[in-house]
């Protein structure tokens, strides 16, 4: 990737980073509502026996609503922890109490191997980003946690974002490349 494309994704991050700090916390909490409804509606969550979350942090897309109604379904809950350039590692959680603060000053759970969670088929994952398109493209944070992810995930993913950050195309906008992977659905409120 050249120079002038580095700048322009990093540019592209912090205008969706704008837009989204900038939305009044009404609408924000109107839009999490909406998300949480969409998301449990959903067929890909109803059929998931687990759900692989992230702990949301700052003004992402909240996932706080859609854990306890998962853990009140009966499905195992998972949260990732960083395990190393672009690796992912999954825990199972009851509550979000008890998190550690970790790479990048994000929430995760303890690294308890008799907690350890191996993404299966029948695991529906929620994708952070900082934008989204209607391909399902993701625009992340830049360390290509989620892409590694996703490459080798047999069960179904969607992305959540506000709908201020999903735009008509990201590879329009410089900010796809071929190791990307799309997200399966998205859903914005």
């Amino acid at each position: 990737m050249g120079e002038k494309d580095r700048n322009g994704k990093a540019a592209l991050r912090e205008r969706m980073k704008a837009l989204r700090n900038d939305m009044p916390v009404s609408v924000w909490l109107r839009a999490n509502a909406a998300m949480t409804e969409r998301v449990c509606a959903s067929e890909a969550y109803r059929q998931a026996e687990c759900l692989l979350a992230y702990a949301s942090f700052d003004s992402e897309a909240s996932t706080k609503a859609v854990i306890s109604q998962a853990l009140a379904d009966g499905k195992t809950v998972a949260l990732p922890r960083c395990a190393g350039p672009r690796a992912l590692r999954w825990y199972r959680v009851e509550d979000l109490e008890g998190l550690e603060s970790g790479a990048h000053g994000i929430s995760e759970p303890p690294a308890d191997p008799e907690r350890e969670v191996v993404p299966a088929q029948s695991a529906l994952a929620l994708v952070p980003g900082l934008a989204f398109d209607r391909r399902g493209y993701r625009l992340g944070y830049g360390g290509g946690y989620y892409d590694t992810f996703l490459a080798t995930f047999p069960g179904r993913s969607i992305g959540l974002c506000f709908a201020c950050q999903l735009v008509e195309s990201l590879a329009d906008e410089g900010a796809v490349e071929a190791h990307d992977i799309p997200v399966g659905a998205v859903i914005t409120a």
